[in-house]
């Protein structure tokens, strides 16, 4: 089967989250991605629990469709083979704190000497230049500076970090986004480039309307839980056995929703008529519709929505999302040999292209896996893989 980046060959220096994360997009969608880990430790998100026979469920989810390989940089010898690698490789990612790698005399200088077609992305806590970018940057370090932790949380109370390290995800999806970006200007140009994202500015793309909303008026957004500083209603409900999330996002949806709770005099409740009225009043709506939905269990209250067609769902655990036929449908949840686990299963591709479809081909690998492999790719011997090995250099 054809992959859409299956002539890609990416050196992955990368560690933890954000960088792992770009490398796993580019190997679902076919690219041939080498970890490079140091040896003995590996990647240090290897030692995160929970574990599972012994290996971290933290690394299982970012790290499948790779190859791993060991190799210190901090050697000669370990420098040797990470050229002779740069020589044959498309894309480097790395995401240690700005001017390590040049540090370890390996900086994009370094590396467009021996190939200037590779694209070098490095994805940082702050960025390449500023006065922050020696700072470390971390997930939830960063959700509390970049201003998402100050309208996350219930209204009145603590601010709280997002249940996902989005910061890091994201900043290594712009990273996937910037190193395609680059190897397209590279059929124009022949060379390779720097692609410099992080996640402080990661951060601040995200907050889109709420930093419009503030740059255009002057009004500091604050928390409000589940609900939205636009759309109202548009929040979480509780019923008499569990919780849902309903959004009447327009006027369309605001009467269905009326009409299948019951409530059509609020349709013209001058409180209510308008979206601006609506969310002028909040309170008073959110108060009328709690106490509407109290009194349905949870069949009831989706019946009635689901036949009304107003948009809601349950909020579901993460047991659930994965017994849930739409995402069992989408193949959300797949299964694949591991070498020392057995059978795993992972999260699926939520990329789907209709011609040339991406695939998980390799389970997370045990640390150094392919090293031996690796190098007998770059023509070295028994002999010289056994001096490597008594040097530590991998």
């Amino acid at each position: 089967m054809v992959m859409p980046l299956q002539d890609l060959k990416v050196l992955d220096l990368s560690r933890v989250l954000s960088g792992p994360f770009c490398t796993m997009v580019l190997g679902d969608l076919g690219a041939d991605v080498l970890k490079v880990e140091e040896p003995e430790k590996g990647d240090e998100i290897r030692m995160w629990p929970p574990f599972v026979g012994g290996e971290s469920c933290a690394f299982l989810s970012v790290n499948r469709n790779k190859r791993s390989m060991t190799l210190d940089l901090k050697t000669e010898q370990g420098k040797e083979v990470f050229f002779q690698l740069v020589a044959s490789r498309d894309v480097l990612v790395e995401n240690f704190r700005p001017g390590t790698m040049e540090r370890l005399g390996l900086g994009f200088d370094a590396i467009h000497k021996v190939n200037p077609r590779m694209v070098y992305c490095g994805i940082s806590g702050y960025g390449r230049t500023g006065p922050y970018r020696n700072k470390p940057g971390y997930d939830a370090i960063v959700q509390a500076h970049g201003g998402l932790m100050s309208i996350t949380g219930e209204p009145g109370r603590s601010s709280v970090r997002a249940g996902v390290s989005l910061v890091d995800l994201s900043s290594g999806l712009l990273g996937a986004i910037g190193i395609l970006a680059a190897l397209k200007a590279r059929e124009i140009t022949g060379r390779g480039q720097i692609v410099d994202t992080s996640l402080f500015e990661s951060l601040i793309s995200l907050l889109t309307y709420h930093a419009q909303n503030y740059l255009s008026s002057g009004v500091m957004p604050q928390k409000l839980g589940t609900a939205h500083p636009s759309a109202v209603p548009y929040q979480s409900f509780n019923v008499r056995d569990g919780a849902l999330m309903v959004g009447a996002l327009n006027q369309k949806f605001w009467i269905k929703l009326c009409e299948a709770l019951s409530l059509t005099e609020l349709v013209d409740d001058p409180r209510f008529r308008t979206a601006q009225d609506r969310s002028t009043n909040r309170v008073d709506l959110s108060e009328l519709l709690s106490r509407a939905l109290a009194g349905f269990d949870m069949a009831e209250a989706s019946r009635l929505l689901e036949a009304a067609g107003v948009p809601y769902a349950p909020i579901n655990d993460i047991g659930q999302v994965f017994r849930d036929p739409q995402a069992l449908f989408r193949e959300m949840l797949i299964q694949i040999a591991h070498p020392k686990l057995g059978k795993i299963s992972l999260v699926g591709i939520p990329i789907k292209l209709s011609e040339t479809p991406g695939g998980i081909n390799r389970p997370p690998p045990m640390l150094g896996q392919h090293t031996e492999e690796v190098l007998k790719e770059l023509n070295y011997g028994e002999a010289q893989v056994i001096a490597l090995k008594q040097k530590k250099a991998v």
